[in-house]
């Protein structure tokens, strides 16, 4: 992993395995089966459920500051807390976790990704356990949201505009094409199908190697090699989680200097009155 451009910010099963249940470390499971933390997980982790605390009940969006600092709160987290995402679907909603506390100001330095997530942890028979730790409240006060990390429809449409952005969308080639809106199973969705004029599209998983694990340098600049390094990069999928997950991949493994999320993604892109639609390969 030493020749990512930020290494740190991965840990491997082994370190977690050390480091754990170390004091000022906070295990955190974010799943896109929301029963699996129940049915087993890394002793000492605690549970967040992507579709009930990692976005507002009431308006489509993440959620607001004062929500992001009661969930981090009635976590354990502090400031000074180091915390370890991880997840299944190969971290799917762990990084888009990691990207809401990198939007809210949790520092880098204190933020890390289990390269492999749950599925590596449990192939290699480590102990898991279905009982939730006890964890003592704290007292978290978030920063102001960092936009530079996050994108809006308004930064498409004028970086569309000026041929000033990178756009790669990171769904499967059949949403991309628009012969499906969304995945089998998934309830969220847009009226048209298609993607973003400009857009290549790059599956999220062809990120990682079959252990779940990342690629190599090389492997995932064979995958984003050809972005111009001259303009900014903004990820979109359809919710945002799993563009959060290229989003990690460029900002933190690759190195590129301007990346933003836009998880309003394709069901807002979708579903927006006058936005450009284009379909096919």
């Amino acid at each position: 992993m030493s020749d990512y451009a930020r290494p740190e910010l991965l840990v491997t099963t082994d370190w977690v395995a050390e480091h754990g249940a170390d004091a000022g470390v906070r295990l955190v499971e974010v799943d896109v089966d929301t029963s699996s933390y129940g049915d087993a997980h890394i002793a000492g982790a605690v549970g967040w459920n992507w579709e009930t605390q990692l976005c507002d009940q009431v308006r489509r969006d993440i959620l607001t500051r004062e929500d992001f600092e009661e969930l981090l709160s009635a976590s354990g987290i502090d400031n000074d807390t180091t915390i370890v995402f991880y997840g299944d679907n190969n971290n799917w909603f762990a990084t888009y976790a990691l990207w809401q506390c990198v939007y809210w100001g949790h520092p880098e330095d204190k933020i890390h990704l289990m390269n492999g997530g749950r599925s590596k942890w449990i192939a290699e028979g480590r102990p898991t356990t279905s009982d939730a730790p006890s964890v003592a409240r704290s007292a978290y006060t978030a920063s102001f949201g960092d936009d530079n990390v996050r994108s809006y429809s308004h930064h498409i449409q004028s970086g569309l505009a000026d041929g000033a952005i990178n756009l790669v969308d990171v769904r499967s080639p059949a949403e991309f094409s628009g012969e499906v809106i969304a995945p089998p199973g998934m309830s969220e969705t847009a009226q048209r199908g298609g993607h973003v004029p400009g857009a290549v599209n790059v599956p999220w998983s062809q990120a990682v190697n079959e252990d779940g694990t990342f690629k190599s340098t090389e492997g995932l600049l064979g995958l984003y090699g050809t972005l111009d390094d001259g303009k900014e990069t903004i990820a979109y999928c359809r919710i945002g989680e799993r563009s959060s997950h290229t989003w990690f991949v460029l900002k933190y493994l690759l190195g590129h200097d301007k990346v933003r999320n836009y998880d309003g993604s394709w069901t807002e892109w979708g579903n927006l009155v006058g936005a450009p639609v284009a379909k096919g390969e």
